[in-house]
């Protein structure tokens, strides 16, 4: 039996350096992240009543990741070191999310992959939600950041007055931010609507990365395609095609909603022949949103959610694909999304010697030329995280220490584990608690007092205070808010602030403003 398995592997791993041999074209790249997706919310990790069949589908083709963190459990720290391969400490994308009347954004500084992409020829486009700064006069959208275009919400769409998630003007739960402006939908650095109308807006989106992709065959260029979905954000929105059709509620309906997008991206890619030659990731931005109870998401057997170091919190789905390159597969090596930056860069041909990076290249690890992830430790920093208190927690390997604790108000007060809501005030321990995540990924004994555990913890103190000594802090950018600076379709110092922003799109004329 071992002799056949391994002369699998080794056919296996001669078939793929001859597709890589005979494929000396750069491979493109499409990055779908889903927004506060749980590690339980999906068919194929486990949720009973989820139907995501597309992703189930993808995630069969790809190495899938079980034990994969991104830096942060809110959105917009963890999406500045999504892109860039650093903490978000280094850009300044802490403590909290940028909100609508923040005027700063991501440093232009900033290498993303978008940015080394676009250097390399590709074309790079991004659909949806942006949460890296609006500006001004727009100078921290995405056409600084290296997007050749961008459609979509430059924040999270509860950040607005949400009246409508549903056709025939049924409304959403809630009425989200009413005292800020309408959601305005950008084209590159104009607004073309606002409000934008979330029944309508996945269609949108999905029409122009499907084009995107048909104008890559045309003009033959390798391309960039970063999908980053609304869905499953709160509060769920979706088309007449997919309201009411799952077995989940108003949650599976988004969740139904976002996995059609995706089946036609990939059905698209197939067409156009480029899936052979396309990377295609896919991953969350962060835990669920169990603040709003089943309309939240699931962490599945993860303790806690968004807004937490807990599992619940970090730890997201996520996959590869590359036919030919990267073998199908599970695989419980650590990883994160500082890894995509260096990775893609390597799998590219892209330059990456004059960044300083936090992330791996591990593309040794997919091409089956190591068996291990480069990475070896992961810090975690808390919701509010401070350069003195240093990461909350630390993982190595499958040993866990968290050398404080908070709870977040992204929770339910009346959550069964009093560990997750805000009602559980910061609290440092001494020595730490430490969870072996391979027999408890729901973090629920400490076994601090165990030989091995205690081994562990010396190795993940010494990383944990040389990785403290040498991180880079730039002041935040998080911190200041200015209501006029809004992005506004008419005129921002208008009378009748925020409601005079408004600039509804007549049907057969799209009006835009431009910020620039």
């Amino acid at each position: 039996m071992c002799a056949i398995a391994l002369s699998f592997l080794q056919s296996e791993s001669a078939h793929i350096e001859q597709v890589r041999n005979e494929n000396p074209r750069p491979p493109n790249v499409v990055l779908f992240l889903v927004d506060d997706l749980g590690y339980g919310d999906l068919g194929f990790m486990g949720h009973p009543t989820s139907q995501s069949p597309a992703i189930d589908r993808l995630a069969a083709q790809s190495k899938v990741f079980t034990q994969f963190y991104v830096t942060s459990s809110l959105c917009s720290p963890s999406r500045a070191s999504l892109l860039t391969g650093r903490y978000q400490l280094r850009s300044g994308i802490y403590p909290i999310v940028l909100f609508p009347d923040n005027p700063q954004g991501l440093p232009t500084n900033e290498t993303t992959i978008a940015k080394l992409l676009k250097n390399q020829g590709y074309r790079t486009l991004i659909t949806g939600k942006w949460h890296l700064g609006v500006g001004y006069k727009g100078e921290y959208l995405p056409a600084h950041h290296g997007f050749d275009d961008y459609l979509g919400v430059p924040y999270s769409h509860d950040m607005c007055p949400c009246y409508v998630c549903f056709p025939d003007d049924k409304p959403c739960y809630d009425t989200c931010w009413d005292t800020h402006v309408s959601c305005p939908l950008f084209s590159n650095t104009s607004i073309i609507e606002q409000p934008t109308y979330l029944p309508e807006l996945s269609d949108k989106l999905l029409t122009r990365a499907t084009q995107f992709l048909e104008e890559r065959k045309m003009d033959n260029t390798p391309f960039f395609l970063y999908m980053s979905f609304l869905h499953v954000h709160y509060p769920q929105f979706a088309s007449a095609r997919y309201e009411g059709k799952s077995s989940r509620g108003l949650f599976g309906d988004g969740l139904l909603e976002l996995d059609n997008s995706i089946n036609l991206v990939l059905e698209t890619l197939d067409r156009l022949d480029f899936t052979d030659n396309t990377i295609v990731w896919f991953l969350s931005d962060n835990g669920p949103d169990l603040e709003h109870q089943e309309r939240g998401g699931s962490a599945g057997p993860l303790r806690c959610g968004k807004g937490t170091t807990w599992e619940g919190g970090v730890r997201v789905p996520a996959t590869v694909r590359w036919p030919g390159h990267i073998a199908p597969g599970r695989t419980d090596e650590l990883f994160s999304s500082l890894e995509l930056l260096p990775t893609i860069a390597a799998m590219t041909g892209a330059n990456i010697s004059g960044l300083t990076l936090d992330g791996f290249d591990a593309s040794d690890f997919l091409f089956g030329r190591s068996s291990q992830s480069p990475r070896k430790f992961f810090a975690m920093y808390p919701r509010l995280p401070t350069r003195t208190a240093g990461p909350q927690a630390v993982v190595y390997g499958k040993w866990k220490a968290h050398f404080s604790i908070s709870g977040s108000n992204t929770f339910d007060p009346d959550t069964y584990d009093d560990m997750c809501s805000s009602t559980h005030p910061f609290t440092a321990h001494e020595p730490p608690l430490v969870y072996d995540l391979a027999v408890d990924p729901g973090e629920h004994w400490n076994v601090v007092n165990d030989s091995r555990a205690r081994l562990a913890l010396e190795l993940i103190t010494a990383w944990r205070d040389e990785h403290m000594a040498t991180m880079t802090w730039m002041p935040s950018v998080t911190d200041v808010h200015e209501p006029r600076s809004q992005p506004c379709c008419t005129n921002r110092y208008c009378d009748d602030f925020p409601s005079c922003c408004d600039c509804p799109v007549n049907a057969s004329l799209v009006t835009s403003t431009s910020l620039l």
